[in-house]
């Protein structure tokens, strides 16, 4: 999602017609946005032209969302990964991000603190948002992963690959051993180790 937030900001653009453009959409939104998020008023009027242009309705329904996630990752199939960041950004869980929702979230990962950065990568893994994480979710999440690297995955990755990934990683970060890793065992392991955050390749596939 870096990438687009680059590509949205490196945009040729009329300051005086971006005024316009965000007239029109609420202005009131912009200086809310400006407080709540960790851009300057004039990334946020850039990147709202770019989100027009790219979602004339302004709105993105998660379609849209797996077609530009499908730009950045044409090695694989990203449309499993792109429907679970979808889901992280999607706070009121309507099926679709407006531009409120996309900024909020490229905010986090693109200058979020650790902790910031980690809870959202929590929220990620906790599918069902029941405030665990389970193998199976940590399998679906990690198998999404895998399939959108398709051949840049190293080393080559087959069902065997994936389970033991998972394996490793959940015993680790499931302290207590009781089958479910909380958000702080998540924490915990990420700060003590950060090989464990390289390896789940939490934010290599966003930024």
């Amino acid at each position: 999602m870096g990438a687009i937030y680059d590509k949205v900001l490196d945009m040729d653009h009329d300051l005086e017609d971006l005024e316009m453009q965000v007239v029109r959409y609420k202005p009131e939104g912009l200086d809310v946005l400006c407080r709540k998020s960790k851009f300057t008023r004039k990334e946020l009027q850039i990147m709202y032209r770019g989100f027009k242009q790219e979602c004339p309705t302004g709105i993105v329904n998660e379609e849209t969302f797996k077609e530009i996630y499908a730009q950045f990752f044409p090695q694989g199939d990203s449309s499993a990964y792109a429907h679970y960041v979808f889901n992280t950004f999607d706070h009121d869980r309507n099926g679709s991000l407006s531009f409120e929702e996309f900024v909020m979230g490229l905010s986090v990962l693109s200058r979020g603190t650790l902790q910031e950065r980690l809870q959202w990568a929590f929220n990620l893994y906790d599918i069902n948002g029941d405030g665990f994480i389970t193998k199976d979710e940590m399998t679906d999440i990690v198998s999404a992963i895998y399939e959108m690297m398709g051949r840049f995955s190293e080393p080559m990755v087959d069902e065997n690959t994936t389970k033991e990934h998972v394996e490793r990683v959940f015993h680790k970060m499931d302290i207590n051993r009781d089958g479910v890793i909380t958000f702080d065992e998540f924490m915990e392991t990420c700060r003590r180790d950060e090989n464990i955050t390289k390896g789940m390749a939490i934010f290599d596939t966003v930024l």
